[in-house]
C-alpha cells in the first residue's frame, strides 16, 4: 500500500543570478517576484511553504509579507542542495515525505500546476515528479534555452515517464515536443539520494541537473499541463511577467 503523500513546498532563492542579478526582488506589478511565487504556493494549499534564502535580504522581505523563510548557505551549487539544507532545518523529525522544489523565478505559475506535480507520485515506483507542457511556438522547438522533455503520452493520458531532457530538438520525427517546467516533487528519500550523487557526464554536457538522476537509474515521471509559466531569466521575460501579472490586479 502506498504511503500517504505529505508534501512540504520549498522555494530556493538567491540574489546571485548570472543572467539577471537580484531577480527574486525584481518588482512585478508592485511586489517582488519571490512573493508572487510564494502566493501561488500558499494558494495551492498542499502543505507548509518556506522560502530557502541564500541572503537575509530575501528572508526579510518574505517574513515582512507574512511568509516563512529559512536562511541557507549562500554557496550551494544548486537549488536542490539549498532545499535539502532547508528541509533539514525546518523538518528535522521527517514529518514530510514529499519535497516540492518550486523555482523562485516562476511568478506566473498557477496553484493548480503546483498541485498537479504531486500526481505522478501516486505511482510508488516514481522517485521524482515534474511538469511539462506541449510546445506551441515553432521557434521554441529549436531554442536551446527551452529545455525539452523526451517522453510519450499514451491514450490521452497526462502522465508519462521521462526518458531524457535536452536543450536540443528531440525526439525526431512528426509529433509534439514538450517544454519542461522547472518544478519537482521528490520523495524525501529520493532527494536525500540525489544530492549525494556526483555530477554526471550528461548533466555536465547539457547543464541539466535532472540528468544526474536519470543516469543514476532514478525514475522521473511528468504530468502534462495546459499552461506554461514564465521562467524569468532575462529582462525580456521579466517584462513579459509584468505585463501578465499587471493585468490580474
Amino acid at each position: 500500500m502506498t504511503a500517504q503523500l505529505k508534501p512540504i513546498v520549498l522555494i530556493p532563492a538567491r540574489l546571485k543570478s548570472a543572467r539577471l542579478p537580484s531577480k527574486p526582488l525584481a518588482n512585478i506589478a508592485g511586489k517582488p517576484m519571490i512573493l508572487w511565487v510564494l502566493e501561488s504556493a500558499l494558494k495551492a494549499a498542499i502543505g507548509p511553504v518556506f522560502v530557502a534564502c541564500a541572503e537575509k535580504k530575501i528572508a526579510d522581505i518574505v517574513v515582512s509579507a507574512g511568509g516563512q523563510a529559512i536562511l541557507t548557505d549562500p554557496d550551494h551549487r544548486s537549488g536542490s542542495d539549498r532545499i535539502f539544507e532547508a528541509l533539514s532545518l525546518v523538518d528535522p523529525e521527517n514529518a514530510y515525505n514529499v519535497v516540492i522544489n518550486l523555482q523562485g523565478d516562476l511568478p506566473t505559475i498557477e496553484p493548480i500546476s503546483i498541485r498537479d506535480v504531486l500526481k505522478p507520485l501516486k505511482n510508488y515506483t516514481v522517485d521524482i515528479a515534474t511538469l511539462v507542457t506541449e510546445i506551441g511556438c515553432a521557434e521554441d522547438r529549436t531554442n536551446p534555452n527551452i529545455v525539452k522533455a523526451v517522453l510519450g503520452f499514451k491514450n490521452n493520458e497526462r502522465i508519462a515517464r521521462a526518458l531524457y531532457f535536452t536543450r536540443g530538438t528531440a525526439p525526431a520525427g512528426h509529433g509534439p515536443l514538450y517544454h519542461h517546467i522547472g518544478i519537482y516533487a521528490y520523495r524525501r528519500c529520493a532527494l536525500e539520494h540525489f544530492i549525494k550523487l556526483p555530477v554526471s557526464t550528461l548533466e555536465e554536457r547539457e547543464k541539466l541537473e535532472q540528468l544526474r538522476a536519470l543516469e543514476a537509474g532514478m525514475r522521473i515521471d511528468a504530468h502534462l499541463v495546459d499552461t506554461l509559466p514564465i521562467g524569468v531569466d532575462t529582462s525580456a521575460e521579466l517584462e513579459q511577467a509584468r505585463s501578465i501579472l499587471g493585468k490580474k490586479l
